[in-house]
């Protein structure tokens, strides 16, 4: 693991922010790393509010798009409202149907089936609300790339308004309206949002249209912060203020069904990690093992006891998608050790039995076993080949799967990851084309797995009023990462001691030339244990936390590695 200090050279811009703003070098030049150079600046980071936001009315067909939902309201035209079964496209569904039902729109709500229908715009749908007698659908999370299913559409004369996020193919399907700030005639100056935040856009429009306050569409802020982490989208930009107001709702009066969710969590206050690592597997648990429309349900409930329920449920998901995930891990990683190609640059693998709705995080955990661009693969009902990949820094998993078009049924995604469909006759040679067009993209040389570090520091600079300042840095996500540091000649304080079921996690004290001791704790780190001697000094990486025991809460460091 390479070990990599983020330099910043500007000090002149880092001591003016640091007399300004009445904080230490350390913290302004955090800020200066994140294009913060001056007090207001610092002020709208620090404190984002709703009123940042752009017009919507900048987005491309964001006037065409109200102009026909609006005109569907008045004629009493019933619609559709379509959405990927993730937790993006979950939550934009509950987003849009919610706010649109309010304002007295008639109209039902569809997801596809994840294994039965697979990932897109179906045509099931369409014949669905052929039968509806719905003449409008709004697809949301998906459709960019989906022009066959429009123009099949349109010969029922069902419209189509798109919102949508992922990358756009040259040719845009003939759709009433495409909502998507990654289309290049679109100038809409933030290209980063979800497909949740593209909805969210949606209805602020149709808000702003109506003439009401910005007030009246906040509490929708929670579903968008919730598909913001579990998306991984960056968090800078539009995606910061709605994810920090969006976690000021869900911390005060969140939604029945994600109150439900979280009520098993001891917690008094939720941050993006927790969205990103509880609530989002939790939400997925439904479309994975069952039918997202679980969660939507979830989503949409208005009374306690159907809401207990439903979350227990998905609960029940949860547990079980964990018990195959590993499985599948377990499996793919001998078969990985099996076909032994280990200097390859990439890793595809595949077996008919293994589970569609868990492959993408199953892709996740092989890449954090072998550090290179994963495909996993498993057989679909048609009898195709489903795969989901995943990507490495600095390797664009989208471009390398256009050189491989030859050998792909279809494909979609970002640069680091992306859902395919291949022929099963073709996996051999899609298998090679894969391998190559990564060797060819790394000029055979794979990245190394590295952390990059904020800043090296002393331990005496971790006081009370650091750790409060750098709280507020949150939401921290992709884009704004949570600061890892770096302390050297750092010696052990007292025992270590090998925790957990399984003696895999590491506890120690640590200080550095004085008297200071902090507690530092390594999660799935006990292998670190060797690195460490009483008689010697050693290096660590570390984010700082806190952590409460017997109602005491204290700074607690969390170690990311050892040397």
């Amino acid at each position: 693991m390479n070990w990599i200090i983020e330099e910043n050279t500007d000090n002149r811009t880092i001591e003016q922010l640091s007399k300004e703003l009445n904080v230490n070098k350390i913290i302004s030049s955090m800020l200066v790393k994140r294009g913060i150079k001056t007090f207001n600046q610092a002020k709208d980071f620090f404190r984002p509010k709703i009123n940042q936001l752009h017009d919507p009315f900048l987005m491309k067909d964001m006037n065409e798009a109200v102009n026909r939902i609006l005109q569907a309201i008045e004629n009493k035209e019933p619609m559709m409202i379509f959405g990927d079964y993730d937790v993006d496209g979950t939550s934009s569904v509950a987003l849009l149907s919610s706010f649109l039902k309010d304002i007295g729109a008639k109209l039902s709500t569809y997801i596809p089936d994840r294994n039965n229908e697979g990932y897109g715009i179906s045509l099931k749908a369409i014949d669905l609300a052929e039968k509806n007698k719905e003449t409008l659908i709004i697809a949301l999370d998906c459709g960019i790339k989906a022009n066959d299913q429009v123009q099949y559409a349109l010969k029922k004369e069902i419209d189509f308004i798109i919102c949508d996020h992922h990358n756009p193919s040259n040719q845009l399907p003939n759709a009433y309206a495409i909502l998507n700030p990654k289309r290049k005639d679109c100038k809409y100056p933030f290209k980063e949002l979800c497909g949740c935040g593209v909805g969210f856009k949606l209805i602020q429009a149709i808000n702003q249209r109506k003439g009401l306050e910005m007030e009246n569409i906040i509490h929708y802020l929670d579903l968008v912060a919730v598909a913001i982490a579990a998306d991984i989208v960056p968090l800078i930009g539009e995606n910061r203020i709605l994810t920090y107001v969006g976690l000021q709702v869900i911390n005060s009066n969140p939604r029945l069904g994600l109150h439900c969710l979280l009520q098993n969590n001891n917690k008094k206050e939720f941050n993006v990690g927790d969205l990103m690592f509880y609530v989002g597997p939790r939400i997925n648990a439904a479309g994975r093992m069952d039918h997202a429309s679980l969660a939507l349900e979830l989503l949409l409930e208005k009374e306690l006891d159907k809401g207990k329920k439903l979350a227990e449920k998905i609960e029940e998901l949860n547990i079980q998608r964990r018990e195959i995930e590993k499985n599948i891990t377990e499996q793919a990683l001998k078969k990985i050790d099996n076909e032994n190609k280990l200097n390859s640059n990439s890793t595809v693998v595949f077996e008919n039995s293994w589970n569609k709705g868990v492959i993408g995080i199953v892709a996740s955990r092989l890449i954090e076993k072998h550090y290179k661009p994963t495909i996993v693969f498993c057989k679909s009902k048609e009898g195709n080949l489903t795969g989901s990949a995943r990507s490495i820094k600095d390797v664009d998993l989208y471009k390398i799967l256009e050189k491989c078009k030859a050998n792909i049924l279809k494909f979609g995604g970002h640069k680091y990851a992306a859902g395919l469909t291949i022929e099963e006759n073709d996996y051999a040679s899609f298998k090679e084309s894969f391998e190559k067009a990564v060797g060819d993209y790394i000029n055979n040389k794979l990245p190394e797995n590295e952390i990059r570090i904020e800043s090296k520091i002393e331990l005496s600079s971790i006081t009370p009023k650091f750790f409060r300042i750098l709280n507020q840095f949150e939401p921290f996500g992709p884009g704004n990462r949570r600061p890892i540091f770096l302390s050297e000649h750092l010696s052990l304080k007292g025992g270590l001691n090998k925790i957990g079921k399984n003696r895999e996690h590491l506890k120690l004290s640590v200080s550095q030339e004085s008297d200071k001791t902090f507690s530092a704790i390594g999660f799935w780190l006990s292998e670190k244990a060797t690195s460490i001697s009483s008689n010697s000094t050693f290096s660590m990486l570390y984010t700082i936390d806190e952590n409460t025991w017997n109602g005491i809460t204290t700074i607690q460091l969390k170690i990311k590695d050892i040397k």
